[in-house]
């Protein structure tokens, strides 16, 4: 039995059309990784009831529309390695692959074809961790996120026993050491001093790290977002806009993490002025209604949070060929090559106020701490 699923499952109704809310009191979303003290959560939240059959087809943005909204280009391209940094397991993690890279066209990546691997923080194939519900959920966005911006390449998801720092710090080493050349990391913690003293695993020659900035608006940066080394990944709202050249428009997403380090010193590539240290985010992607696969609460769903943006990075630099090149200041340096996200803002009272309308929660030309540099423009950023 998953970990808290029987809690989980009783308020998400399972059964196709089981669900029928209140007409007064529609669905709100909930985290599908609750807050816990001492330890990091995933950065996913759902919506109980908003569940379809696999017959009946996702809910969402799903691989195509984010190809079209990046402009990627038609070749797959290189097999890279990403690895994916997560608690506990996800039992139904490869058949839930195969059911998201089918629907939208993508080559099969398989146990048998070499393409996927998922293991202990050992990196042993047995024994995996117990499965937790919340945690399996973020699992199966990333490795859909990465399928979605790089067919090609391969997977490594390396299951931490706990979302304890040392645990995911482990996971992190373990998927460097089976070949990853990017590892993303879809979960986060308050900045403090207990996290950042596994910062040092967060940094390996010749590998990008990429993690989520937070879902919770403008905060406390969020560890190992915050590390001078990771490349940090904010979140927007896609929208469809025929009346624009590129066809889609982007605003900051309203719950996406930024923040200002109190402990990391500012990076020399990093020019914003109303934060004296690292400031959190570097770029962002879509983040918000993201469709996914999820056996577990019955069939297609939609996602939201900056674990679905950091991934969908994680695979951009996969597929840019620049992997274990790119780096924070890569982002910077190519700032040009990203198309600028100038509205919306990350304070939950949509009022911007949290920062007094700055650009640490408000978005605006040029760099901003919800968006960054801004979103992808094809792969020449990287």
């Amino acid at each position: 039995m998953h970990r808290s699923i029987i809690g989980v499952l009783s308020a998400v109704v399972v059964a196709a059309g089981a669900f029928a809310p209140a007409a007064s009191a529609a669905p709100m979303p909930r985290a599908a990784c609750p807050d816990r003290p001492g330890v990091a959560h995933c950065l996913t939240t759902y919506t109980p009831g908003a569940v379809r059959a696999l017959a009946d087809g996702p809910i969402g943005w799903g691989a195509d529309d984010l190809a079209s909204a990046y402009r990627l280009p038609s070749d797959a391209g290189p097999d890279t390695v990403v690895g994916i940094s997560i608690a506990y397991d996800a039992p139904n993690l490869e058949a839930d692959l195969a059911a998201y890279r089918a629907r939208y066209g993508l080559p099969p990546c398989t146990t048998a074809n070499g393409c996927f691997r998922k293991v202990n923080q050992q990196g042993l194939s047995a024994p995996l961790p117990e499965a937790d519900f919340g945690w399996a959920m973020e699992s199966t966005l990333d490795v859909s996120m990465v399928s979605a911006a790089c067919p090609s390449c391969r997977l490594v998801v390396v299951e931490g026993n706990t979302p304890g720092f040392a645990d995911l710090a482990e996971t992190e080493d373990t998927a460097v050491r089976l070949g990853a050349k990017v590892v993303s990391n879809s979960y986060g913690a308050r900045e403090s001093g207990a996290p950042l003293a596994f910062g040092s695993h967060y940094q390996h020659p010749g590998v990008t790290v990429v993690a989520s900035s937070g879902d919770a608006g403008f905060t406390a940066a969020s560890y190992p977002a915050v590390l001078a080394t990771t490349v940090a990944v904010g979140g927007t709202t896609l929208a469809r806009d025929p009346s624009s050249a590129r066809g889609w428009a982007e605003s900051a997403w309203q719950y996406g993490g930024s923040g200002c380090s109190a402990y990391i010193a500012k990076p020399s590539w990093q020019k914003d002025t109303h934060c004296g240290k690292r400031t959190v985010a570097d770029v962002a992607s879509a983040a918000e209604d993201i469709a996914i696969h999820y056996t577990d609460a019955g069939g297609w769903l939609p996602a939201n949070g900056t674990s679905a943006s950091a991934p969908y990075i994680a695979g951009l630099i996969g597929r840019s060929g620049q992997a274990g090149v790119t780096r924070p200041s890569t982002i910077y340096a190519h700032a040009s090559q990203f198309v600028d996200v100038t509205a919306g803002n990350n304070d939950p009272s949509g009022a911007g106020k949290k920062c007094g309308n700055d650009y640490l929660c408000v978005a605006g030309p040029g760099y901003d701490a919800p968006t960054g540099v801004g979103v992808p423009d094809g792969l020449t950023g990287f």
